[in-house]
């Protein structure tokens, strides 16, 4: 079941709900340059095992409105809190990819946790994506102002490339070609800005350590995008964390090894 949720005055934000009536409600926060349809291979299954599933587009992305401006965390945090009111979510597991695990963090912090009794993170971009002189990890700035560059001057290009890095093993063409699309129904403008905010944002340091609730942390340790450092750091800021390395993924461990991404995703839910 799809529909909108009005998040500001003139943008609205697409909802993808699957099994209302579900026994736990996990809330997907996708990755850019995606949309909900990431999670396909979960939405295929949770279902079918009794969870309610929420995906939501962040604006600018998949079938939201795609303002020009609101890409910062703050904003994109807060149409996560639009969608949380508007459906009067309680006891959630909060789950976040990549971006998508930069902005539930930042929801969590920014929210003071509101609605949420879990926390997922999936090789999210935090607490920084880019390496800052006090921290030596992640990619180098002039790799995200190429993605930026590439973004205004041959985007379909800069999609494949980076869809080349995406996955750990080889996937079939037809499936890269699929997550290429995803990546092209975003607009151009907010691809751009949603990749300044990585240059921009340091506040993610900060917020991991306003975080309580139990956190599970499921990460690639082929990760070319969000390294695993990340995860490793992310463990450290969060107190009541755990952390999975996935041997065989890289950044997409929901399609590098679709069956236990399931299984650590539901057991988690349900400890």
């Amino acid at each position: 079941m799809g529909y909108y949720i009005r998040v500001e005055e003139n943008v609205k934000i697409y909802v993808e709900d699957l099994n209302p009536e579900g026994k736990k409600t996990i809330l997907f926060l996708h990755g850019w340059p995606g949309n909900h349809n990431l999670f396909e291979y979960q939405f295929n299954q949770l279902p079918k095992m009794g969870y309610r599933c929420i995906g939501i587009d962040q604006r600018g992305f998949g079938e939201s409105d795609k303002p020009f401006e609101g890409y910062d965390y703050d904003r994109l945090s807060d149409d996560v809190r639009g969608v949380v009111d508007a459906l009067k979510l309680k006891n959630i597991t909060l789950a976040g990819h990549s971006t998508g695990g930069a902005i539930a963090i930042r929801y969590m912090a920014r929210h003071h946790e509101y609605g949420v009794s879990k926390l997922a993170l999936f090789a999210a971009a935090a607490p920084s994506l880019i390496q800052r002189p006090y921290f030596p990890y992640g990619l180098k700035a002039q790799a995200v102002k190429d993605i930026i560059n590439g973004t205004y001057n041959d985007r379909p290009k800069m999609l494949r490339e980076f869809g080349d890095i995406f996955f750990f093993q080889h996937r079939t063409a037809a499936f890269s070609d699929w997550v290429f699309q995803l990546g092209l129904q975003a607009s151009s403008w907010g691809t751009a800005a949603t990749s300044t905010t990585w240059l921009d944002e340091e506040r993610l340091f900060s917020d991991l350590g306003k975080i309580s609730v139990p956190t599970l942390i499921l990460h690639g340790i082929h990760d070319k995008v969000c390294h695993f450092t990340l995860g490793q750091a992310q463990k450290q800021g969060i107190k009541n964390s755990k952390l999975i390395p996935f041997e065989f993924s890289g950044h997409a461990t929901f399609f590098d090894e679709t069956d236990k991404f399931n299984k650590e995703l539901t057991e988690f839910v349900d400890s």
